[in-house]
């Protein structure tokens, strides 16, 4: 009898181990997202600073864009498009990173677009060299971490509202909707991109002190700034469609 229960033991022990063969054992979602808060942690704690100079610690008072903007602490912020192949991914990338992206085609704000909507400045790192620029004329202005001064920036920019068109039988009527979060960090970058092209393309003035400007502009919530005028401007229309 002895024999038979052991027999039997090790026939149930091997059944066990060959249907858990080739699968992976279950991980909750909780287990996961403590492992990555552990693994920001641990790279925050090593002093990883932007450009080997700021901190990009930094909290997002924008409740709606806290999930969509990153700011993972990186030296070189630069990705190598490892996030390209899947949709809505570029989320992950570093903030830094998606407004040297932007500034690389800024892309048209109007009819005439034969120069603004190609690939019409230097590389990608010749762009984060302007971007490291700017952050210091922000720095020396406002006496404050850049990238907080950034990250305001682009809190203030943040469309909420905008308007689009349907049809109904032969009219097309328009509406107000509520615009996402992660496009409205694109289309503040964007204004961000085309400010700063519109403002040295042909002119005295120079990439970096343009970019600098605007932010610091948007930064202040200044109607002087290109990307606060379209984000009022949009939010009027979205008003009148009520």
């Amino acid at each position: 009898m002895a024999k038979e229960t052991t027999k039997n033991v090790s026939k149930d022990e091997t059944k066990s181990v060959d249907k858990n063969d080739g699968k992976k054992p279950h991980v909750s979602d909780k287990t996961v997202s403590d492992e990555t808060r552990a693994k920001k942690e641990k790279k925050s704690n090593l002093n990883v600073k932007l450009f080997n100079r700021w901190s990009s610690d930094i909290e997002v008072k924008d409740i709606g864009l806290k999930r969509y903007l990153n700011l993972d602490a990186r030296i070189v912020p630069k990705s190598a498009g490892r996030y390209q192949k899947k949709k809505f991914h570029k989320s992950k990338m570093h903030i830094v990173e998606r407004l040297a992206l932007k500034l690389m085609v800024p892309g048209h704000s109007g009819k005439r677009h034969k120069i603004s909507s190609g690939y019409n400045t230097p590389g990608f790192m010749k762009c984060l060299t302007i971007i490291e620029k700017a952050f210091e004329i922000l720095e020396n202005k406002t006496k404050k971490n850049p990238v907080e001064v950034f990250v305001r920036a682009l809190e203030n920019a943040a469309v909420r509202e905008e308007v689009t068109s349907y049809q109904v039988g032969a009219i097309i009527a328009r509406k107000a909707v509520i615009t996402s979060p992660q496009r409205r960090i694109d289309k503040a970058l964007r204004y961000f991109a085309q400010a700063t092209y519109q403002k040295c393309h042909g002119k005295k003035t120079s990439a970096v002190q343009a970019l600098a400007d605007e932010l610091l502009k948007a930064y202040n919530n200044s109607n002087e700034s290109l990307a606060i005028r379209e984000k009022e401007r949009l939010e009027r229309e979205a008003a009148g469609a009520r």
